[in-house]
């Protein structure tokens, strides 16, 4: 199974008021573990960045100046995630902005539902923890998830901390695999380590020391005792005298 957990970063809150994306960031899981594979790019939006987009992100208009635009990243962005399933903290977000993209490129046919299913890390978050805050960093405090560098907001950041924090909630493996892609040696070695295997313990013969007879007449002789104080109930000489 192939994810890619996506985040990004726009102008403003709206798209149905101008407002554009700056900035995407995206990472890859394979099979629940983390490949390394990436997608990254910063985008002029051919507009102003609103103070309070600002405030969040920090992505000023004069770092924008000379990066692409949506239009000359569109194709890259679309191989990355086609076929995949997107994992999002509030996805109608970051799908109506991307969406909103595509229909200005005349795209439609490439709309989010239309080459990717999608999962809502806050909707999830929301039925697991109800009544209790589910924002990213809420979730990060109650995974033990390190988001220390999250001063302020960037998307291939929160992409990252998000895909740690979305295995932490479902249960799954965070590692790395070594040289990138999880491959079969990988899976192999993984499945072989969650077998349960023998122990190779080396054990030495036990001695047997066995009672003498002056031992075994001064056991009789206290089970005889205890028989008569207890008026014939004594249950180890029952024991004893059970046939076979």
């Amino acid at each position: 199974m192939r994810q890619v957990v996506l985040d990004t970063e726009t102008t403003g809150l709206e798209p149905r008021q101008g407002h554009r994306i700056i900035e995407i960031g995206c990472v890859e899981l394979v099979n629940r573990r983390l490949t390394g594979k990436r997608y990254h790019q910063y985008i002029n939006p051919d507009r102003e960045v609103d103070e309070g987009a600002l405030e969040v992100h920090g992505i000023s208009n004069e770092f924008l100046a000379d990066k692409p635009r949506f239009a000359d990243i569109v194709d890259d962005f679309i191989q990355f995630i086609r076929g995949a399933e997107l994992v999002i903290h509030n996805a109608p977000f970051d799908v109506g902005f991307i969406d909103h993209e595509l229909t200005l490129l005349g795209q439609q046919q490439n709309h989010v539902e239309n080459i990717c299913k999608v999962l809502d890390t806050l909707v999830l978050a929301r039925k697991m923890h109800p009544g209790q805050k589910n924002n990213l960093d809420a979730l990060c405090k109650r995974y033990d998830i390190d988001n220390s560098q999250r001063d302020l907001h960037g998307a291939l950041l929160d992409a990252e901390i998000l895909a740690d924090t979305y295995l932490a909630m479902t249960g799954g493996q965070t590692a790395l695999s070594l040289g990138g892609m999880a491959d079969s040696n990988d899976l192999e070695q993984s499945t072989a380590v969650s077998q349960p295997r023998p122990l190779q313990v080396e054990t030495s013969r036990l001695k047997v020391l066995r009672a003498s007879d002056e031992e075994l007449a001064l056991h009789q002789a206290r089970l005889e005792s205890i028989d008569k104080m207890s008026g014939g109930n004594c249950i180890w000489l029952k024991e004893e005298n059970r046939p076979g």
